[in-house]
C-alpha cells in the first residue's frame, strides 16, 4: 500500500517555497554546534567507508548509546543498531514487526510517523487520545482497553512529541505488563530524553521489557540533526538482525563520519556539559514562553515537562490559517500548526534553536498578529 504524506511534512513542503522566514517559533532541537568543535578529536586519516567491523554500527558508538540510556548491565552494545536517525530506527521496526491486518496501538497527539507507517502497511491502527483537559497525560486504562490479543505493536514517545509530557517509571512498567499480556512489541521513541524540566529521565523500555525497543538519536538534545545518526536498542537479537537486513535494502550501511562525530558527542566528558547547557537554555526560554502565553488572552497551554516543544491552544480561529498568515508579510515568522498532530485548535511553540531563531522578535510579531484579530 502506498505511504501517504503526514500533515507535518506536507505543511513543511508547502511552506518551504515561500520567502524564508525571518523568525522561527517552535524550533525542535537545541542549538547546533559547528564541525570545528569536533575536529580536534577527528583523525585526518579517517577512512570514509563503513567501519569494517560490524554492520550494526561503530562498536564504540554502540557502547556510548548503552551508557547514555542508562542501560549498562541490562543491555550490551550487541543490542544496538545504529541508524539514519530515530526516524529510520522506527521505520525499520514497523517494516519488520507489522504485517497487513496486524493491530498497532499508538497515541495522539504523538509522532505522526507511526500512523503513516501503519496505514501504509495496511495495519489496523488504534489511537489512544491524550487530552488537554487531562494535562495531555496518557490514560493507561484507555491504552489497556485499546490493546487486544491481535495487537502486535504499541508505539509511544517519551517525552511525548509534541506535548512534552512524561511517562513515569511506574507507568512504563505497567505498559510493559499490558504489552506482555498479549505478546506485543513495545517501541518507545526517546529523542527528547535528557531534556527533562520536571523530574528525572525515565528508564528506557529496552531495559524493562524483553520485547521493548528504545529508539533515539543525537538530533534533539545535542542539536546534531544533520548527522542523521540514531539507534534502536533491543535485547531480542533476532529483531536487531531483522532490522539490519531491512536496512540493507534502504540506507544499506552506515554514515561513518556521522557515527564518529556522534561517538565523540556522547563521550561522558562532552555529553554531560552539553546537556547541562541545553537544559539551561531551554529552561530560560521556557520561562519566557510561559510569561508570553500568560499575557496573551488568545493563548493557553499545558507547560511541557520535558523536551523542546509544546502545544498552545489558539482561541478564535483554526491554527493553520493563522500560521500561514503569520508566515506571510509583514510578520515573516514560522510556527507549525497543530493540524500536523491532528490538533487544529493548537500551535506548536518551542524553546530550541538558540539565537538564530530570533525568538524575541518572533514573539513580538506573534503578539502583533494575535492582536490584529481575525481576517
Amino acid at each position: 500500500m502506498k505511504v501517504t504524506i503526514h500533515k507535518l511534512f506536507e505543511y513543511l513542503l508547502e511552506t518551504a517555497g515561500v520567502a524564508p522566514p525571518e523568525c522561527v517559533l517552535g524550533f525542535s532541537l537545541s542549538q547546533s554546534p559547528t564541525l570545528g568543535a569536533f575536529l580536534p578529536d577527528l583523525s585526518p586519516d579517517l577512512v570514509l567507508d563503513w567501519n569494517g567491523v560490524s554492520f550494526q554500527g561503530l562498536p564504540a558508538l554502540r557502547a556510548r548509546v548503552i551508557d547514555q540510556a542508562g542501560l549498562a548491565g541490562l543491555c550490551s552494545a550487541d543490542d544496538v543498531l545504529i541508524t539514519a536517525g530515530a526516524a529510520e530506527a522506527n521505520y525499520l521496526c514497523f517494516r519488520q514487526l507489522l504485517q497487513p491486518g496486524d493491530q498497532i496501538v499508538t497515541e495522539t497527539p504523538g509522532w505522526p510517523q507511526a500512523a503513516v507507517m501503519a496505514r501504509g502497511i495496511g495495519a489496523d491502527l488504534r489511537l489512544v487520545r491524550r487530552r488537554e483537559e487531562n494535562g495531555w497525560r496518557l490514560d493507561i486504562d484507555e491504552l489497556a482497553a485499546a490493546v487486544t490479543p491481535k495487537t502486535k505493536l504499541i508505539f509511544l514517545s517519551n517525552p511525548n512529541n509534541p506535548t512534552g509530557q512524561l511517562l513515569t517509571k511506574a507507568e512504563l512498567h505497567r505498559i510493559a505488563v499490558i504489552a506482555d499480556g498479549v505478546g506485543a512489541w513495545l517501541i518507545v521513541d526517546e529523542v527528547y530524553a535528557g531534556l527533562e524540566w520536571e523530574g528525572t529521565r525515565a528508564p528506557s523500555i529496552a531495559g524493562i521489557y524483553p520485547r521493548g525497543i528504545t529508539t533515539g538519536s543525537v538530533s534533539k538534545g545535542l542539536g546534531l540533526q544533520g548527522l542523521r545518526t540514531g539507534w534502536l536498542i533491543c535485547r531480542d537479537r533476532q529483531m536487531v538482525m531483522d532490522a539490519v537486513i531491512e536496512r540493507e535494502n534502504s540506507s544499506e550501511i552506515m554514515n561513518i563520519l556521522g557515527e564518529h562525530i556522534a561517538e565523540i558527542a556522547l563521550r561522558p566528558e562532552r555529553l554531560a556539559p552539553a546537556l547541562v547547557q541545553a537544559r539551561a537554555a531551554g529552561e530560560a526560554t521556557l520561562g519566557q514562553l510561559d510569561a508570553f502565553i500568560a499575557a496573551q488572552p488568545r493563548l493557553s497551554w499545558v507547560r511541557p515537562q520535558a523536551g523542546l516543544i509544546g502545544l498552545a491552544r489558539l482561541d478564535g480561529e483554526s491554527a493553520e490559517p493563522f500560521a500561514r498568515r503569520l508566515l506571510a508579510e509583514p510578520y515573516r515568522t514560522f510556527l507549525l500548526p497543530g493540524t500536523a498532530y491532528d490538533e487544529p485548535a493548537h500551535i506548536r511553540l518551542g524553546v530550541g534553536g538558540g539565537a538564530s531563531v530570533r525568538l524575541d522578535e518572533g514573539l513580538a510579531r506573534l503578539a502583533a498578529c494575535l492582536a490584529q484579530g481575525l481576517v
